[in-house]
């Protein structure tokens, strides 16, 4: 391995050629057992970085990005990056993946609880929707209307890290996630505390913006496929649809998460959602 400077203004950069050779993205395993969060592309690292939240392990940069890190973050870093060359990122993501020269390795971040969740803010639970690219989508939308925390199940939901980070545009580093081992146990629970459990299906017995809607909220959304389970429905106080008034009756679940979102925060938090 060889070392050269590299002379910044800010922190010390150095230049750090590492082996090649892909790195496993640990995307057989369940969410909850992921011990390493994997970042890549300007939002979501730079998102990062300035999160205290973040325990942050290691963290490669090419030239321009470097340099762009040290003009634009604002913050100081807290691990030294390593200079690389654009192929040594390419090797340690999937094929495809527009990382933009930056690449971040960090500890997860802490997860709320049903215990810790002050119901001050809408709560988003997903039902088994597995695309990362759409989970990503749902955590930008998430950060921008203020959501509390996603809630995921332990199997059948994509891990934060990756591509889920990199669609999320750093809206990961805003919204926690609490995962759970069942997600019917858990909104019963939220029952139990005074939630009130609004799932949103298509087939939903009446229009979202008519259901009288009150916080704590939490707001359940299906799979892309099969939408919400029949348990998952059972544990819902009512169940809302997007009524659609053109010839196209359904939505992806990204667009549909924005929209309820949208209609949810103007009803519970009416100054929020101007």
């Amino acid at each position: 391995m060889s070392e050269r400077p590299y002379t910044s203004r800010k922190p010390k950069f150095q230049r750090q050629y590492g082996k090649g050779g892909r790195r496993d993205q640990q995307s057989w395993r369940p969410p909850h057992e992921i011990d390493v969060t994997i970042l890549y592309g300007w939002h979501p690292v730079a998102e990062a970085l300035r999160n205290g939240k973040r325990t942050i392990r290691r963290l490669l940069a090419t030239e321009n990005s470097m340099r762009r890190l040290d003009e634009e973050l604002g913050v100081p870093l807290s691990v030294q990056p390593e200079l690389v060359r654009p192929d040594e990122i390419n090797r340690l993501l999937e094929p495809d993946a527009v990382h933009q020269g930056l690449y971040l390795e960090a500890d997860p971040l802490p997860s709320p609880s049903v215990e810790t969740l002050s119901g001050e803010r809408v709560v988003l639970a997903l039902d088994q929707i597995t695309d990362p690219h759409n989970v990503g989508a749902i955590v930008r939308t998430a950060a921008a209307f203020g959501v509390e925390a996603i809630i995921t199940t332990a199997r059948h939901s994509p891990a934060a890290t990756g591509v889920l980070a990199k669609s999320a545009s750093g809206g990961l580093e805003h919204v926690p996630f609490m995962i759970v081992k069942n997600l019917a146990d858990t909104l019963n629970a939220l029952g139990e505390r005074g939630f009130q459990r609004i799932g949103l299906d298509s087939e939903g017995g009446e229009n979202i913006d008519a259901l009288s809607l009150r916080l704590p909220l939490v707001l359940v959304l299906g799979s892309e496929g099969k939408g919400l389970r029949q348990r998952t429905r059972d544990c819902c106080d009512a169940i809302g649809r997007l009524d659609m008034p053109g010839a196209i009756k359904s939505l992806n679940v990204s667009n549909a998460a924005a929209i309820s979102l949208f209609a949810v925060t103007k009803a519970v938090m009416p100054g929020a959602a101007k």
